[in-house]
């Protein structure tokens, strides 16, 4: 856990309860500072050509991978992933910016809709960048989710006052200091280091858009502060997304694909598999096969090469974990393992199946957000269609099921902005990252995610 204490971050090991680091935070003076600074050196850095801002940060790529060992040890530090799961993010970071940086010149450039030479009138389409924009991001992926956000709204010619979360400082810090090397000119990435009110005081400033990772509550509190402003709003927010496994699968395979699913970085995922409905005519022989995926899971040390599931990062999650386990049980819910933090230093909740769920249960309804996830047994299709419905969120939902038609059907009637068939938990650069109702509004990746950080200006040119 960390916390401010005369103006400084205390960051937390959350395996081990140890300080890290203490660091400075920024108070109103230098957040109005870093702002300005911003505004003024943002026209500069949009003037450049593409060609310019699209090598500085293949230099920026360059140093994310010459560094990717210290940056994934610095990440399971501060936030308690699992080693090998923090290289693979920082390493596939990498390829997620080879595609911004593929993509973005041809996505931006100037669009010719009519050229009439006959009237002499042409039509085109520029793509302008929002300005100064506010990127306040999350800890559990910090390296995906802030380049989803920082590279295209960078290569775009926006400045960018990055805020990461206080449970993933130093990686935030370290990020910034790899801009400055790359070449990045100095106003136009920044970092604003700070816990949520820190936050809250960069957008008591007029910026040009904010784009934010974290809670549906604290989604809706960005919004209200942005309004006054009319700023862009992107919201990045939760999801309960969930699972059906039909009965004509082998269960063999589906079955430990969907433990990983939902129990890869530590269940730390917006899109981590968070309910699982399975076909009655099977049930049985998925959970046992759930279960013995999970019971060979390990859990401890994060920085043992071999450790699957860390801390959570966040200690008071822990608190909520436990609550979501005794509510399941006191409504009829059988726990098959797990249930308690471990008695051991660090934030660490024991990997939790429940069984005999349903949705009178905060654990079928409320973002858990760790190692615990509840299985249903349905009794068809259509019920199960029903349950996955039920619910405010709509950012991902699967089918398991070999019949594409089957599952296609499914998904196109679930207001998600994700569907997977036979897989989960899955983000591609290719394709775009949206929400619907309370997973969020905007969206990030794909050639839309590149131009979400522009504005068009439509051209109207008749030759005199």
């Amino acid at each position: 856990m960390n916390f401010i204490d005369n103006a400084m971050l205390t960051v937390i090991n959350p395996a081990t309860g140890d300080v890290l680091q203490e660091i400075p935070t920024d108070d109103s003076e230098a957040i109005a500072h870093k702002v300005t600074q911003a505004k003024v050196a943002q026209p500069d850095w949009a003037a450049r050509p593409m060609a310019e801002r699209i090598e500085i940060i293949r230099q920026f790529n360059g140093l994310l991978a010459d560094h990717a060992e210290s940056l994934a040890q610095q990440l399971t530090a501060e936030m308690g992933k699992p080693i090998k799961q923090a290289r693979a993010e920082v390493g596939t970071t990498s390829s997620r910016i080879g595609y911004f940086l593929d993509q973005v010149e041809a996505v931006l450039a100037t669009e010719t809709l009519l050229h009439d030479s006959q009237l002499g009138l042409k039509e085109q389409i520029s793509h302008e960048p929002l300005g100064v924009i506010a990127n306040i991001s999350a800890w559990n992926y910090p390296f995906f989710v802030g380049s989803n956000v920082f590279i295209p709204a960078l290569l775009a010619g926006n400045a960018v006052l990055y805020k990461p979360s206080e449970f993933a400082a130093l990686t935030g810090r370290a990020i910034a200091q790899l801009m400055t090397e790359a070449g990045v000119p100095e106003g136009i990435f920044q970092a604003v280091i700070g816990t949520g009110q820190v936050g809250a005081e960069l957008l008591t400033h007029p910026l040009n858009g904010v784009f934010f990772t974290g809670s549906y509550a604290t989604g809706c509190k960005i919004a209200i502060a942005a309004a006054p402003h009319l700023m862009k709003v992107q919201l990045e927010l939760g999801g309960k997304d969930p699972i059906y496994v039909a009965e004509d699968v082998d269960v063999a395979t589906v079955a430990p694909a969907v433990a990983d699913g939902a129990f890869y970085n530590t269940g730390q995922s917006c899109c981590a598999v968070e309910r699982i409905y399975v076909h009655d005519q099977i049930y049985e022989a998925f959970v046992d096969t759930f279960m013995a995926t999970v019971r060979d899971f390990q859990m401890g040390d994060p920085t043992d090469e071999n450790t699957y599931i860390g801390p959570l990062a966040r200690a008071a999650q822990v608190d909520f974990l436990k609550y979501q386990v005794e509510d399941a049980i006191a409504k009829g819910a059988k726990l098959l393992c797990g249930g308690d933090r471990l008695e051991r230093p660090g934030s660490f909740f024991a990997p939790t199946v429940l069984i005999d769920v349903d949705h009178s249960m905060s654990v079928m309804r409320d973002e858990s957000f760790g190692p615990i996830i509840g299985i249903q047994a349905v009794k068809d299709d259509a019920e199960a269609l029903r349950l996955m419905q039920d619910t405010p969120y709509g950012l991902t939902a699967g089918v398991y099921t070999p019949n594409e038609t089957r599952a296609t059907a499914m998904l196109r009637q679930i207001n998600s902005g994700t569907v997977y068939w036979n897989c989960c938990d899955r983000v591609s650069p290719r394709l775009p990252w949206s929400g619907r109702g309370h997973s969020g509004i905007g969206l990030t990746l794909s050639t839309y995610g590149i131009q979400t950080f522009t504005q068009p200006k439509a051209w109207h040119l008749r030759e005199g």
